[in-house]
């Protein structure tokens, strides 16, 4: 990637974080506590759908649900510091030792099944977002001053090399996995179990899922109000849209590049430049600080680790000692 665009990048977002402790005074505290603890009750909410998910995947299995909602919350505040989702390791490790008789494969094939509700709710996200004539349209990405988003729209021809490559892999150790080593398929469709119960499904997933989601709208609204730009269901509906986009592209914490450069691009006819630029950044230091606080509290209460690194020292340890069993 270009080095002058990551530069820019990076000064893009500490001239933002500047103009955030220079507004610092004007921060509704108020309406960010509230901000918070709504997005609290949304964390809470999808570890609960997640939970559920497990129990279909193991019937005959006990397992406190406050062991996998700490798992989940531990998981959400490790990917708001390190990039490329590093907390699904975490999230990974704490919930199989959370089920006894577990395996790796089946937990981790359960991620897939929280996809399905998120893609059908970005779609329609997406769609709103793109009809509001203020959402970059996708050709204009490359214009944006976000140095992972922006590289992979210029240069398309790469991205569509990319995206071949890793589909060919994938169905590469699908034909190798699926030959060598058929349990391992079988406890990847013990994971998504939950979906073959299409009633279930929908009433212990996607309907708490949905409960969630709107808590998540409530802790943007009233963000949007602590940093002065102003609650709407407009303006929460395009805040929802960039955080949809910068999934796609987690090579920061966050998304934090691309949250950026969207939200800056998005409101510049809602407020003052300084105050969108404030905003662009405030939004993920409260909710990334709120998360890892809640992460770290779920490690020490609930599992007894003192540091996101002893968690993966731990999960090492653990996988090494799984691989030498199954090799006895």
């Amino acid at each position: 990637m270009p080095l002058g665009a990551i530069g820019d990048d990076i000064s893009n977002f500490v001239d933002a974080v500047g103009e955030f402790f220079a507004q610092f005074g004007d921060v509704g505290f108020g309406s960010l506590a509230i901000g918070l603890v709504a997005f609290g009750v949304y964390l809470t909410l999808r570890a609960r759908a997640y939970f559920n998910v497990l129990r279909a995947a193991y019937p005959a299995e006990r397992f406190p649900f406050r062991r996998i909602w700490g798992a989940y919350v531990a998981a959400y505040g490790f990917n708001n510091v390190i990039p490329a989702r590093g907390g699904d390791v975490i999230k990974l490790f704490l919930t199989k030792s959370s089920i006894p008789n577990s395996s790796y494969s089946a937990v981790g094939a359960s991620f897939a099944v929280e996809a399905v509700f998120d893609a059908t709710m970005g779609a329609f996200i997406l769609t709103f977002a793109f009809t509001q004539g203020v959402f970059p349209k996708p050709p204009d990405f490359a214009k944006l001053n976000a140095f992972d988003l922006s590289f992979f729209a210029a240069h398309l021809r790469f991205t569509l090399f990319l995206l071949t490559a890793l589909a060919v892999a994938g169905l590469v150790a699908f034909a190798l996995l699926s030959h060598r080593v058929r349990a391992f398929w079988a406890r990847v469709r013990q994971g998504l179990t939950i979906l073959r119960d299409r009633r279930r499904y929908f009433r212990e997933v996607f309907l708490v899922q949905l409960a969630g989601w709107g808590f998540r709208f409530t802790a943007f609204w009233f963000l949007l109000d602590a940093f002065n730009i102003g609650g709407s269901v407009r303006n929460v509906l395009l805040v929802l849209g960039v955080n949809a986009v910068a999934s796609v592209v987690p090579f920061t914490p966050g998304g934090a590049g691309v949250q950026q450069a969207f939200l800056v691009k998005v409101f510049a006819g809602t407020a003052t430049a300084s105050t969108v630029a404030a905003y662009s950044v405030a939004q993920q230091i409260a909710i990334g600080a709120f998360s890892v606080a809640l992460g770290f509290v779920a490690l020490v209460t609930i599992f007894r680790f003192r540091s996101f690194r002893e968690v993966l020292h731990a999960g090492r340890e653990a996988r090494e000692a799984d691989r030498a069993a199954a090799s006895a």
